[in-house]
């Protein structure tokens, strides 16, 4: 056998055992939950003079509830939102689920933050979008997250 052939079939079952690996590592729920964390960062959005930052904190498989933190920054008027009440967590397949609580600040100043508990959906959602409805906006602040 020449050593082109070999090195072929040497590659060829790498590749193989590592995506054997990969696979296996990704139906464990720990891994799962680890990638799924590692690409849920983050989101900001900035309209009317209010910035919302939204991080997801507990997203997972183990987790009982799924929490979401906000933050809700500004200079110009007052934060009366009542997040609990306009708050959806709506799934890829367009299942819609309301907070089972809000933990943080109560509505008023310029500045608050807290976090939001939702039932974690079955069967698990490939995404989910979190729409923070304000009274003051006519269209909802959107943040989405894949899996």
């Amino acid at each position: 056998m020449t050593s082109t052939i070999k090195a072929s079939r040497v590659a060829t079952a790498t590749s193989i055992a590592a995506l054997a690996l990969s696979m296996t590592l990704a139906a464990l729920p720990g891994v799962a939950h680890a990638q799924a964390a590692a690409a849920m960062a983050t989101q900001s959005s900035s309209e009317q003079g209010v910035t919302l930052k939204v991080t997801p904190k507990s997203v997972g498989l183990d987790n009982p509830r799924w929490e979401f933190a906000v933050v809700l920054d500004t200079h110009s008027s007052d934060l009366s939102d009542d997040l609990a009440t306009t708050a959806t967590l709506i799934t890829a397949d367009g299942r819609e689920f309301k907070p089972v609580a809000w933990t943080g600040a109560a509505p008023g100043g310029h500045h608050r933050e807290g976090v939001l508990e939702f039932a974690v959906p079955q069967p698990w959602p490939r995404a989910v979008e979190l729409k923070l409805k304000r009274e003051s906006e006519t269209a909802a602040r959107s943040f989405r997250w894949e899996f």
